[in-house]
């Protein structure tokens, strides 16, 4: 069943949304959420986190839309002029993007039609803008057949954009945050205001709105590892919702989403978080050069290079290469020549990041 006149579509539903299903599993998701909202202040440098992870969700969110680029690609993206391949340079524009909501967002306290458009320009790098021409229809990827139309007319993609950011940004909401945040995914995705970049412009408004609602601090949970491991039910809850008014399947789904998400991500940071101390106290012990800045640079990316610690510590070059060869001699770092240059890889963080 094809929904051919999205503009008579109740957004929001007009039903009991909050069964006692969804409540239950509301109960069990905050639970999850709280606890990593409280890890992540544990951390000394949010940096860390917001650096780290959102790689890891940039390459997951890519990988829904078939952009495929290893771990390897992804953490050498990270350093300054070095080649990469087109996959790996859509996983970086997502990371800019998000980083680039997460500003926005913080500075504004809210998340308006204008901010959408900068991080899908982000994203895209483009200014396309929101869809102008009619002809977008969303495919099975197996059989070719036309599951959805979205909404065609310009006009009629303004004022449902603008509806969903009143939605987004109301001031008393009738519903639970995580509820809105499935709600608002499911509206972005179906509106499909851009002509490109819709799949990751939604789910990087997925995390900014749990922040903006005060239930994360920083932008660390990232649901699309999850969706990527379930991505068929996924599109099928999507088009149920819109063929039969399934809401409390798919917010079910979310919620499922949130909370494993939340789970895993708490499992990484604690890992983060023994790596991080483990090294402090060997370090400590064994190098008188030691210092906290120190720690939180080598934890910072999971690659570093000369240039860098000379920059972060300011030392000077034959010293930053003496800290970096002695660490690696300790078993701390990995050394691997690219080019011309040598590439300092923290071992530890690379295996949690890469397991």
């Amino acid at each position: 069943m094809i929904n051919n006149n999205y503009s008579v579509y109740q957004f929001p539903p007009n039903i009991d949304i909050e069964t006692l299903p969804i409540l239950r599993k509301l109960t069990s998701a905050h639970r999850a959420l709280a606890e990593l909202k409280g890890i992540c202040k544990s951390i000394p440098n949010e940096g860390i986190l917001i650096n780290t992870l959102s790689l890891q969700e940039a390459k997951d969110s890519s990988e829904i839309e078939n952009i495929i680029t290893t771990h390897d690609e992804l953490f050498h993206s990270l350093l300054p002029n070095y080649p990469m391949n087109a996959a790996t340079k859509e996983v970086q524009n997502y990371s800019q993007a998000l980083h680039c909501g997460f500003l926005l967002v913080s500075k504004h306290n809210m998340l308006t039609n204008n901010h959408i458009l900068t991080i899908q320009a982000e994203l895209e790098k483009n200014h396309a803008g929101f869809r102008q021409q009619m002809g977008t229809t969303l495919k099975n990827n197996r059989t070719g057949e036309v599951v959805y139309t979205p909404p065609q007319q310009a006009d009629e993609i303004i004022t449902l954009m603008s509806d969903l950011e009143k939605f987004i940004n109301q001031e008393n909401p009738q519903f639970d945050p995580l509820v809105n945040m499935a709600l608002i995914h499911h509206q972005f995705e179906s509106i499909h205001p851009f002509y490109d970049g819709n799949g990751r412009t939604g789910r990087i408004i997925n995390v900014l709105y749990l922040v903006l609602t005060g239930l994360l601090d920083i932008p660390v949970l990232y649901l699309s590892r999850y969706l990527v491991r379930n991505k068929d039910e996924y599109y099928r809850l999507l088009q149920a919702v819109r063929n039969t008014g399934a809401w409390e399947e798919w917010i079910l789904y979310i919620l499922e989403a949130v909370e494993q998400t939340a789970k895993q991500s708490i499992d990484t940071i604690q890992n983060i978080k023994s790596a991080l101390l483990e090294y402090k106290h060997k370090i400590r012990q064994q190098f008188d050069f030691y210092s906290q800045d120190l720690i939180n640079h080598l934890f910072k990316h999971p690659y570093t290079k000369i240039e860098f610690m000379t920059h972060e510590l300011n030392i000077s070059r034959p010293t930053a290469t003496k800290y970096l060869d002695e660490l690696t001699q300790a078993g701390f770092l990995h050394k691997q020549k690219k080019g011309r240059s040598n590439y300092y890889i923290n071992i530890a963080l690379f295996d949690i990041l890469t397991r």
